[in-house]
Order: C-alpha cells, then structure tokens, then sequence
C-alpha cells in the first residue's frame, strides 16, 4: 500500500515523482541561507569560475527532464505487467531491497564508463560533457545540468537500463529514481553539512564529486552517484583531505602522490 495508490498509477509515479523531487529537495537547498562556515567554495569562487547564468542551468535542467519523461512513459508502457485486473503483484521487501541494489551497482557501472569516456575522448568532451563542467561550482540546482545529449546517454538511459536489469517493478522504480535524484542533487549541493546522512553512509560524496569538479581534478573520481567502486577499481581514484578555510567553510583539496 503506497499513499498514492487510488489517485495516480505507479507508472505515472516512476515518471513524475523524481521530477517532483529533484525541484523541491534542489529547492531546499537553494532557500537556505549561506552557510558560508560549510560551504566548499566561497561565494565569489562560485560568481567567478561559473560561466553559466542560473536561468540557463534552469531552462537546461527541464528539456532534460522533458526528454527522461517521455522516455520513462515509454519505458513503463512497454514494460507494464499488470493483470488483467490492473493490479501489479509486487515481490516481498528483501526481494526488493536486493533489487534496489542491483540497480544501484548497474546506474553506478553505466554512468562510470559513459562519463569516463566524455573526459577521455577530446571531442566529446569539447562539444557535450563540457557543459556541465561550465558549474566549476557545482549547487544544487546544477546537478542535472548536462548537455542535451549527455543527459540522454548518461542519466536517462542510466536510470532505464537499471531499471530492466534489476527487474523491480515500476513502484519500486519510483522509490530508486526518486532516492537516485535526491543523492545526485546532495552531491552537487556545494556543502559540507553536519550529520548530512550521505556523507556518512557514502564515500562518493558532496566533497568526492567537488574534487572531480576542480579544474585539476577532472581526470579522478568519475563514479556517480552511489559508489567510489570503479575508480578505485581502475585506479581512477583520487584521494582528498577537508581543510577548514580560515574565513569559513572547508576547501576539499587533493592528496597526490
């Protein structure tokens, strides 16, 4: 039983929910005040090196979500199961619970490869994933942020192969879609907040992905969003230290052999 059952279908819910979720929890975050004393760059770090208005990250934010709508009503339509009645047997929670984290590993694989590659391969990296990087500031609003194109290849397709793979049903796909976006957002949100429940349950993190956001830092830590697993893997992982800036906050600095 879920709060939504009798108002809206869980297909709908895999679709809108994320969408929902990512505005009001990027929107949290963009209400708060400045937090300067657990921020990982300064205010002006962030006027300075980003290159891109916020009406823009906005208007790029939505045609992607735009495009993984339509892609997830295609999604659900071929792959609807229900009954005859309509109804959807859904399997017990551990069964679930293994789902969950079948999806989470195969998100985490896809999107460690594509993003490698977008860094690697100079062409694409020039014409489609430097877009993102436009936010040398990553915050909140930013995390979905991508060229066109990326957004397709790399988080859209990302979420509907996890999905197939991991073979939960569409209202388990609503809770790791919606888990998905909030992680995604947390790790692009720019602090380093106390008791923050991700940085304590996950290495790849707020302060993980800001190193990879550095300009010296591009060439490490490409996984996203759950896991360091593939770059510790393939030796693309780089290890960082906190260090409190004198004037406030933290600055998340590479340690380099």
């Amino acid at each position: 039983m879920v709060f939504w059952e009798g108002y809206a279908s869980d297909e709908t819910m895999g679709t809108f929910a994320p969408l929902v979720v990512y505005w009001l929890y990027a929107g949290f975050y963009q209400l708060l005040p400045p937090l300067d004393k657990y921020r990982l760059h300064t205010r002006k770090e962030e006027n300075e090196k980003n290159v891109v208005p916020l009406g823009s990250v906005i208007k790029g934010v939505l045609l992607q979500q735009f495009v993984q709508a339509v892609v997830a009503e295609l999604l659900f339509l071929i792959t609807s199961t229900a009954n005859s009645s309509g109804d959807m047997v859904q399997p017990s929670l551990p069964v679930q619970a293994v789902q969950f984290v079948i999806a989470m590993l195969v998100m985490d694989t896809w999107q460690y490869f594509v993003h490698r590659y977008m860094h690697q391969n100079k062409y694409l990296y020039r014409h489609i994933h430097s877009q993102h990087h436009r936010l040398v500031v990553p915050y909140a609003i930013g995390a979905l942020y991508n060229h066109p194109l990326e957004g397709l290849l790399l988080d859209t397709f990302g979420g509907a192969i996890s999905f197939l793979i991991s073979g939960m049903t569409a209202r388990t796909a609503v809770f790791f879609f919606c888990f998905a976006v909030i992680k995604t957002v947390d790790d692009h949100c720019g602090l380093w907040l106390p008791g923050n429940i991700f940085h304590l349950l996950f290495q790849n993190n707020t302060a993980y992905h800001d190193i990879h956001h550095q300009l010296q830092g591009t060439k490490f830590n490409y996984s996203q969003p759950f896991f360091p697993l593939w770059d510790k893997l393939l030796g693309t992982y780089v290890p960082y230290t906190l260090v409190k800036r004198p004037e406030g906050g933290y600055e998340a600095r590479l340690i380099k052999d």
